[in-house]
């Protein structure tokens, strides 16, 4: 037992340092990166390092499994370099027998990534694209779904306008039963325009069966109503700007992606990509232990033996194949063309089957 927390000890002191080296790299790439992207519109370094900030957990979660093989190959290569794994060896410790601390810390490591670590990117990537739009569009354009319907706010020189939608086509490239609420730039309602569909083309939303409503004060709005069968307004949205809000599962919490994706549902989206994101989220801890095995079945060696780099290399390279494969797992469950139980659990599973099938390979020959 006190080996096994000696082992663990020295692959989370191993874990934490990388993860602070990538995150300060990480952090002084994503502030040129915003610098780069934001610098014409005069915001200063303040908010620069504010969105660089909002941007780099989003970042670290995605290349946790990068840090994992690093970490499983600085820990047993420390332990090949001062024999320690030789007479962990000598003593009757199997191979299996020493990952079993490593692979329980990347377990628990796995574990908190998607119950604390999750929440926090989906909030960062939230607030991120708030910003983003407030700054481009010097007017945040939001999106929500709820189970009154599809909400969406675009804002720009003339005021904010609210829209509501019933529901959608699954592109989101026209709506049903919609409501539009102008206001003024000083935050007074105009005009209430309600349709039977708007549709989103080029910058103007082009709707039918038409209503409206003038709400300037003391004009009485039902008498001086209008009705007209199509309508042009315009608008600073884009669907792809829409379809991104809507389709993004990063930006929604682990914990309330069950209800948005039956928001979605009612909507009228397809929440499929919601759904392979959920279970893909779910299956990371396993796929974190597959890189921990990964790693140690090509660093588990003396390096008297030789060949350190190229088996460090190997298993960074494997480790980056098998990251690949999942993701396009993934990419074919979003598309319908496997499960999405499959999409998501399958490369996990088959990345540690392979792992251990390599472990035993090297132990029994």
């Amino acid at each position: 037992m006190t080996l096994h927390f000696y082992f663990a000890r020295r692959f989370l002191m191993g874990f934490v340092l990388i993860s602070t080296v990538l995150f300060a790299l990480v952090t002084l790439v994503d502030l040129v990166e915003q610098s780069r992207k934001f610098g014409s519109y005069e915001i200063g370094w303040g908010r620069i390092l504010a969105m660089t900030m909002l941007n780099t957990p989003a970042t670290m979660n995605l290349i946790l499994p990068l840090i994992m093989i690093l970490a499983t190959v600085v820990l047993f290569l420390s332990l090949a370099r001062s024999s320690e794994l030789v007479v962990t060896r000598a003593s009757g410790r199997s191979a299996l027998s020493a990952l079993q601390a490593p692979v329980g810390v990347a377990l628990i490591i796995g574990v908190m990534a998607v119950g604390m670590l999750n929440p926090i990117v989906a909030a960062t990537a939230k607030r991120y694209i708030q910003l983003s739009e407030h700054i481009r569009s010097s007017g945040a354009s939001a999106l929500s779904i709820n189970e009154e319907g599809l909400w969406l706010r675009q804002g720009g020189e003339q005021g904010q306008t609210v829209i509501r939608a019933w529901r959608s086509n699954q592109d989101a490239s026209v709506l049903y039963d919609v409501t539009f609420l102008s206001y003024e730039p000083n935050g007074g309602p105009v005009r209430r325009i309600e349709a039977e569909s708007a549709a989103l083309e080029d910058g103007v939303w082009m709707l039918t069966n038409v209503k409206s409503w003038p709400l300037a004060l003391g004009v009485n709005a039902e008498a001086n109503a209008e009705t007209s069968d199509t309508l042009s307004l315009p608008s600073n949205l884009t669907l792809d700007r829409i379809r991104e809000s809507i389709s993004d599962p990063g930006a929604v919490s682990i914990y309330d992606l069950p209800a948005f994706i039956k928001q979605l549902e009612l909507a009228g989206f397809s929440p499929r990509r919601h759904k392979v994101w959920l279970q893909t989220e779910l299956a990371r801890p396993l796929f974190l232990v597959a890189m921990v095995l990964v790693a140690s079945a090509f660093t588990m060696r003396h390096t008297r033996f030789g060949g350190t780099g190229v088996a460090v290399l190997a298993s960074v390279l494997l480790g980056f194949g098998l990251y690949f494969i999942r993701s396009f797992a993934q990419i074919l469950g979003e598309n319908g063309q496997i499960p999405v139980v499959l999409a998501a659990w399958a490369p996990p599973v088959a990345s540690i089957l392979l792992a251990l099938g390599l472990l035993l390979h090297a132990e029994d020959g």
